[in-house]
């Protein structure tokens, strides 16, 4: 199980970091949409795929 989650942090935590840098390269150009999405809620939901990776390296350290 501790494995499992250790592979979902990691995978959550580069999919946010994918999504806030496509966000930010995004908005740099001078989009304010992506795909149809505004930049500001994607980078939101980046932030928080992010915070998911770190909440489930925190189980992994509090279960040690």
């Amino acid at each position: 199980m501790n494995r499992l989650i250790e592979i979902a942090g990691n995978i959550a935590a580069l999919l946010g970091i994918l999504v806030c840098i496509a966000a930010g390269a995004a908005r740099v150009l001078g989009n304010w949409y992506l795909g149809g999405v505004q930049i500001l809620p994607l980078f939101t939901v980046g932030v928080a795929f992010m915070v998911m990776g770190c909440l489930a390296k925190l189980h992994l350290l509090a279960a040690k």
